[in-house]
């Protein structure tokens, strides 16, 4: 075979290649040009779908196509981004999912995936602060008294979450390890049922969101001793923070971030990043998280950058008190 007739074989596929290439940053461009499937990694009705929702309605004005959000929980959210971190990075399959990522190197042994190098970021979204509760029938009157009770009665001390690697596990092991103790878990299946036998006394405590524990503490069905946060907070302005009373730096929060395969093409991050944004900073949509209990970020941190470097703040943070529980899920 001549030289002239391979190259005129190779001619026309050579042709073909390059005209891929030339189409291919016009359909970025046009980004997207139809449904965008949400991942969210636990089950419907929760502050995570909650917070996913309202995020997706805003998201498909602004994109112009519809995010369908589907709901894949299981073993702590790792199912659902698993099948996130193995999808196509063409934009049309994006996830949200909480604190539950940095936490889930530590608690997995066989984790499915890096979360860092198996995933682009998109943005932070909400932070949904926490509090520390007792049953009514504890003595103690506020957040000293109850780490002195604590102390002196840890083993008997009880006090639930709502399974391995909820928020409410995870701020309970935070607490612990700030006060130098380990109790009893009473582990559950949600936080419902836990905050119902809260409510009927059957354990000493918890740690959970403030969507779930702010109407029993205002009720006086629960006792209310310190909030995880910073500052305090709107929704209860007389619960002291623990950074307040004594625990400096301890700050936790079930914050919430959308995350797409690795391999975003840059055209698509940019769309969806600018959507993100322009949700958090619509005051429909801050007045609605409001009510979930859930703070907006600011837009400055709604972008990859800020997330990536959150998360590995996060994971730093978080590793050596899980560790130190001797905490694994299967």
């Amino acid at each position: 075979m001549t030289l002239r007739k391979i190259f005129a074989g190779f001619l026309p596929t050579a042709a073909a290649w390059l005209a891929v290439m030339a189409i291919a940053p016009a359909l970025a461009q046009n980004y997207p040009t139809r449904a965008i499937t949400l991942i969210v990694p636990a089950a419907a009705g929760g502050p995570t779908d909650a917070v996913s929702r309202l995020i997706a309605e805003s998201m498909t004005r602004t994109l112009g196509q519809q995010i369908i959000v589907e709901n894949a929980g299981g073993a702590g959210g790792t199912i659902g981004m698993a099948r996130v971190a193995k999808a196509t990075p063409d934009g049309y399959t994006i996830a949200v999912w909480h604190i539950g990522q940095a936490t889930a190197p530590s608690l997995y042994k066989d984790l499915r995936y890096n979360v860092i190098d198996d995933f682009d970021s998109i943005g932070r979204i909400a932070d949904v602060p926490m509090t520390i509760v007792g049953k009514t029938a504890l003595e103690a009157k506020n957040i000293k008294e109850l780490i002195a009770w604590i102390k002196a009665n840890k083993a008997a001390v009880t006090y639930a979450h709502a399974g391995i690697g909820s928020a409410a596990h995870l701020c309970a092991l935070m607490f612990m390890h700030a006060i130098n103790v380990q109790l009893t878990a009473v582990s559950y299946r949600g936080t419902g049922p836990a905050l119902t036998d809260l409510m009927g006394g059957q354990f000493d405590m918890m740690c959970d969101q403030t969507t779930t524990t702010a109407a029993q503490i205002k009720g006086g069905k629960i006792k209310g001793y310190a909030a995880t946060t910073k500052q305090r907070l709107a929704v209860l302005p007389d619960l002291p923070t623990l950074d307040e009373s004594g625990l400096k730096g301890f700050e936790v929060s079930a914050w919430h971030a959308m995350w797409a395969p690795k391999g975003l093409p840059p055209e698509a991050a940019q769309k969806l990043t600018a959507a993100l944004q322009t949700a958090i900073k619509d005051d429909k949509i801050r007045e609605r998280l409001a009510a979930l209990g859930a703070d907006p970020v600011k837009p400055e941190q709604a972008t990859p950058q800020a997330l990536s470097a959150h998360l590995k703040a996060e994971i730093a943070k978080w590793s050596p008190v899980i560790e130190a529980a001797g905490v694994k899920a299967n």
